[in-house]
């Protein structure tokens, strides 16, 4: 019986479908430049609906993983099914990444699938557990940045290039900003199961406030400096340069006026 039950939950979720397809649309729209609100809008329509994916994508990874380790509740809350909905705070995991995306360019971590830590037993899957999330956002990053260390931008129109860039970026300030050891973050609960009981419990109450504090820290000059300095640096390594990232930026925010496509292509 719980087996069936478990089946049932898995079908994959008709939003998460629609999500899927209107990346698809937007995608296929920065690419030909046939979308009559214009190549800026549909560039903004692929990164959000992209980054709107990989955050389900980066929760089911979660609920996956804890599934495998003993916690079968995953299934009847509906973590498994993509569906953005089902989460324990859509708030937190869907509304205000896609509002500081929007604001400042940044992919901030959400909020979270509830896994009753009480059925898994053993810390490295309790650790396990927790890196899944943000492991999730650094494969999406290395997907979408393929085609540039594959050296197979040939053909590729600009727009389109500078999208994937912009999303990679979002995708590693992601995945940079979750492995923060701070208590709140996927980073934190990487190191909690190895921690003692008591700083567990002393650490417990600031848990909500962690993420806030970590925003915050990115308004002080030098920690901003530095950690966009080893952003840059991954994507680098990942072969998106500064330029591309930029720009991509500059379609995302339609708003702003259609930027004029640089006759130069990707390379400072």
């Amino acid at each position: 019986m719980t087996t069936a039950i478990r089946r049932a939950d898995r079908h994959i979720s008709p939003v998460f479908l629609a999500l899927v397809a209107v990346m698809a649309v937007s995608g296929w729209a920065v690419w030909s430049g046939q979308l009559a609100a214009g190549t800026g809008f549909a560039v903004f329509l692929f990164v959000v609906s992209g980054w709107v994916v990989s955050l389900c994508l980066h929760e089911y990874a979660h609920a996956r993983t804890a599934l495998h380790s003993g916690d079968i509740s995953v299934g009847a809350k509906g973590y498994l099914t993509l569906n953005p909905l089902k989460y324990t705070h859509a708030l937190l995991s869907i509304v205000l990444p896609v509002i500081f995306v929007i604001m400042g360019g940044i992919g901030l971590p959400g909020g979270a699938v509830f896994i009753e830590r009480g059925r898994i037993r053993g810390r490295w899957r309790h650790s396990l557990i927790s890196a899944a999330g943000p492991l999730t956002n650094i494969l999406f990053a290395a997907i979408v940045t393929a085609p540039f260390w594959l050296g197979a931008m040939d053909g590729v129109p600009d727009p389109f290039r500078y999208a994937l860039a912009f999303l990679a970026l979002l995708q590693v300030t992601a995945a940079i900003l979750n492995f923060v050891p701070v208590p709140g973050l996927d980073g934190y609960g990487v190191i909690e199961p190895w921690l003692s009981h008591s700083f567990r419990r002393q650490v417990e109450p600031f848990a909500p406030f962690g993420l806030l504090a970590v925003f915050g820290l990115l308004w002080v000059p030098e920690i901003n400096h530095v950690f966009f300095n080893l952003v840059d640096m991954i994507l680098r390594a990942l072969g998106v340069s500064n330029w591309d990232s930029y720009w991509g930026q500059a379609f995302f925010r339609f708003w702003q006026g259609e930027p004029q496509i640089p006759q130069i292509g990707g390379g400072a």
